[in-house]
This record gives C-alpha cells, structure tokens and sequence, in this order.
C-alpha cells in the first residue's frame, strides 16, 4: 500500500510517500509559507495540489493518484478520540472543539483534511494521534487536581503530544542496543519541544499536558506557568480568554523572554555577542527540560538511554551539553569530542558511560504510515467479513 503522509505546519506543507511494509520513500517535498509574502501558494488546498502534481504524473514517482492507497495524518489534538482511525464528520468536529487548546495545529489540519477529502474523493483518510503513545500511562499522571467533572464531561486531563516523534525515538534505540528491557529518556527538541519517559517501549510520562503549550518553554508559546498567575495578568491588563490565549500561545515562550526571536539559532548568536535576554532564554530552557528529565529519572527509577530528536536536539551540541551537565552522578557521561563531531544517528556517550546517549534523528512519518496502514487493512478485512 502506497501512503501518503502530509506533516501541517501553521504555514508549511511538508509530505512524504511510503510503500508499506517496505517503508521505501518514493517520494518527499515541501512547500514554504503558506499564504504568506513571497509564498509559493496561498491556501492549503493549492498547496496540496502541488504535492499531487509533484507525486503523480508523468516522469513522477507514480503513474496515477489511483496508486494512492491511504493519506495519513499526524493529527494533535481531538480530545479523548486517541486511537489511529478513519476521518470521518464527528472526528472533524471533536478537532473543532478543542481547537482552542491547539491554535497552531488544529485549524491548519482541519484545513488540510477538508482540502484532501475534495482533492482525493474516495481515497482513506486516516488520523493518527499524537497523544496515542501515552494511553498506558497511570490516571494518577494524567489527572489534574481539579474539579474532577471537568475530566469526567469536557476532557480536561494531561494528553501529550510529539507521540510519533517520542515512539520513533523509542522503537529505534531498542533496535539499536539490541534490547526493550530500557529505562528511556526521550528528548523531541525543536521550535516545540517535549520530553517523553519509556519503561520497556512504554510510555509512562511525558512533559506536555491539556495542550501543545504547556511542559517546556517553546519558541513561541508559554510552556507551563502558574495559571494563577495568568489569571492576575489578565485582570490587570484586562484581556479576555481569547487575547490571553493568542499571548501566551504565540507571543511568548523563548521569544518572549528574548524580546526578539525564539529560534535557538538566532539566540545562540545573540548569547554569544552579549545579550543577557537571549542568555536567559537559553538558561530557562534547559533548566526545563533537566527538570523534567530529573523528575523522569525518579519515576522510571534510573535511566539507560538517554535520546535527543528534533531540529534543535539532532543539531545543538551546545544544548545538549548543557542539559547533560553534572549528572556524572547519576550515570551520564557525554563524550565531548563525539557530541561536537555528531552527524546525524549516533552515540555521544562516553565509553565509561552507565547511560548511553544517542542522537536519534526523528522519523514520524514511518509511525504515521504504518498505523495508517493498519487502519485501512483491518476497515477492509471487515468490510469482507461483511
């Protein structure tokens, strides 16, 4: 079966076709700024038939979009609908509903998910959650200590999210070491970013929340924050949910702190010439993700692997120096000379490490094909059960 997977942005378009089971690329690209200046389309639907005209055709990867066997999506957010299914009208509408708590993911998809329906009449469209990995963890983690109605009737709970990402990262590093008896530390760092705990391939905790702005600091969304202390601000600048809601989700996070980006190019380079905002943004970020990665360690009762994934933990040796500073007594050990030299999948641990470290490049698609796979053939296997 040939899939389609098309990664949403707020204004990218990236996609990728696979052959399952083979998980063969036969074909990838990307179209930039999205209905933006300078952008090469002006909505998601011109920006899908590109994709279509680059991946079916003459002289192109295959003859005809019949070849297509599913589209999968790497779907945020649609509350308690967790498990990879078929799209369909009450799925599209459970997206709406929690698009307040997924601004810059949930609308784009939505967009996206209506533009293929009319581009690919007939062809499945399969979801694949992004909090799915997690659906092993204990109620205790994923409860808020809130009226407990609000969980029970609206579906107010921890979820987490970067689940393809986390469960790449998982599924790689035991083939790698050869074993799945591991205590995992996942790190997914990019302009969003999260931590994931794995015991044995499972996953047991995770950094991110109700939302993709909550855990750690995010290149321009809050993170956590005492929601007390949202509530102050809001009566002393006087804003209603929604302006609230577009502050902490696109003015703030590492570009907040900054006063001027949250790259962590841009603040490395702003670090380095001397601005103390741009320090302090670095600072607060990995004094996150230690947190966490030390609160991580204490639930899984010591650590075996520790990864990096993502834009900024595959490429940032300085990050992840830092986040790996002064746990020699706990076990981890980075190799210097390897992490400044690292090119893509590799150890960075030192030999005498008990903690292997790895950089694991990040590898959704994969995931998001085969559970789509899986999908299409157990609706087809009913459907001739019929």
């Amino acid at each position: 079966m040939k899939c389609l997977i098309p990664n949403i942005g707020s204004t990218s378009f990236k996609y990728r076709v696979l052959d399952m089971p083979s998980e063969s690329v036969l074909a990838e690209g990307r179209v930039e700024r999205i209905g933006q200046p300078g952008g090469e389309c002006a909505d998601y639907p011109a920006a899908i038939r590109k994709c279509i005209a680059a991946i079916a055709g003459e002289g192109n990867a295959q003859k005809s979009l019949s070849e297509i066997g599913a589209v999968g999506f790497k779907v945020v957010h649609a509350g308690p609908h967790n498990a990879p299914q078929l799209i369909d009208d009450e799925f599209l509408a459970a997206m709406e509903e929690f698009s307040f708590l997924a601004p810059a993911h949930n609308p784009a998809y939505i967009a996206a998910i209506q533009a293929f329906r009319q581009e690919l009449p007939g062809v499945p469209l399969v979801a694949v959650m992004e909090p799915f990995p997690y659906r092993f963890m204990d109620e205790a983690s994923t409860t808020y200590a809130v009226p407990y109605e609000w969980r029970r009737d609206y579906g107010i709970r921890r979820y987490g999210f970067h689940g393809a990402s986390h469960r790449s990262a998982s599924e790689r590093i035991q083939a790698l070491l050869g074993r799945k008896n591991l205590r995992h530390i996942s790190c997914h760092l990019g302009g969003s970013s999260s931590l994931a705990a794995f015991r044995d391939g499972i996953a047991i905790d995770v950094s991110m929340g109700a939302s993709p702005q909550s855990g750690l600091p995010q290149n321009n969304r809050v993170g956590d924050i005492d929601v007390f202390a949202v509530l102050h601000m809001m009566k002393k600048l006087g804003l209603d949910p929604d302006r609230m809601a577009a502050l902490l989700g696109s003015r703030s996070g590492l570009a907040g702190i900054s006063g001027t980006s949250g790259d962590i190019r841009d603040l490395d380079q702003a670090a380095a010439a001397g601005n103390k905002r741009s320090r302090l943004a670095l600072d607060v970020f990995v004094y996150a993700i230690r947190h966490y990665v030390g609160a991580f360690m204490l639930e899984l009762g010591g650590l075996d692997v520790l990864t990096f994934s993502g834009g900024i933990g595959e490429n940032n040796a300085e990050i992840r120096s830092a986040v790996c500073r002064n746990l020699s007594a706990f076990g981890v050990e980075l190799d210097g000379n390897r992490n400044r030299t690292a090119r893509g999948e590799g150890a960075i641990s030192a030999e005498n490490s008990a903690v292997k470290i790895w950089i694991i490049p990040a590898n959704e698609e994969v995931i998001v094909a085969r559970e789509t796979a899986a999908v299409v053939n157990r609706e087809m296997a009913v459907g001739q059960a019929k």
